[in-house]
């Protein structure tokens, strides 16, 4: 009997022993899984505080400052996509002026081609200006006559295979000679206004693909149509046709100048 209360007394001085230990333990374990990268990590809610796109909106029916356009330009990371922060400035406050006047049935979207990039380079941007998401970013070709690797010469005559600039409503599709294509109505008087005149369309070509990049250093050349990617042209003519606004830019002076929508 004196054994077994002895027993009995070890063991509990032992449990009352093992308590602090198991203590300290427990309170040593998130220290020793903290270095531990295979934890998981639960997510962390999201609030409109921690949501740059609620700190600045994009008013289509408004002004367009200089902050919002910065931001936008930002959000979109279109400087890593190569696209010029003038092209992007004079398109939205050009965009912006054509809204307001009523010239623009389709106020959601925008397709900016940046003639002072090289044709070897993926110069057309279709954006939602909703969601501030570029939808497409590839390839386009300028006219002929207008240069090689880059376009440099511009006119709105016929027959002068040239590209033209400026601002650009687009209209209706149809199926032609490049199957289906997309046709622009030229919103700049002298500029590009001859755009249906001259067929100016947005058409699919089998030259504007990056073999030729690798071949040649540059894309094949249109009669002045904005040619896009076989592969792209449908997904894009059907994104942006219907009342959207084209922006074709470059950095010719003579253009700058004579445009009543930049300059306004």
């Amino acid at each position: 009997m004196l054994i077994n209360k002895s027993m009995k007394t070890n063991s509990y001085i032992r449990s009352l022993l093992f308590l602090p230990l198991l203590f300290i333990v427990l309170l040593h374990i998130p220290a020793t899984f903290a270095g531990n990268k295979s934890y998981i990590e639960l997510p962390v809610a999201k609030t409109e505080a921690s949501n740059p796109a609620h700190e600045i909106s994009l008013d289509l029916k408004s002004s367009i400052d200089n902050e919002t356009i910065e931001f936008a330009y930002e959000n979109m990371h279109l400087d890593e996509m190569g696209l010029s922060k003038q092209a992007f400035n004079y398109a939205l406050k050009g965009f912006n002026l054509l809204v307001q006047e009523g010239r623009i049935a389709n106020d959601t979207i925008i397709s900016i081609v940046d003639f002072s990039l090289p044709s070897s380079r993926k110069r057309l941007f279709v954006i939602d200006l909703n969601d501030l998401q570029v939808l497409f970013n590839t390839y386009v070709a300028h006219g002929v006559n207008s240069g090689k690797e880059y376009a440099n010469q511009f006119s709105n005559s016929p027959s002068s295979y040239k590209s033209s600039l400026g601002f650009y409503e687009t209209q209706q599709t149809y199926n032609g000679g490049h199957g289906y294509s997309l046709k622009l109505n030229g919103l700049e008087k002298g500029i590009n206004d001859k755009a249906n005149s001259r067929a100016i369309v947005i058409h699919a070509a089998d030259y504007v693909n990056e073999s030729l990049i690798q071949s040649q250093g540059y894309i094949g050349r249109s009669w002045g149509c904005p040619a896009i990617p076989e592969k792209l042209h449908k997904p894009i003519i059907d994104k942006i046709k219907n009342g959207t606004c084209l922006f074709i830019y470059s950095t010719e002076n003579s253009y700058l100048k004579q445009s009543r929508i930049i300059n306004a």
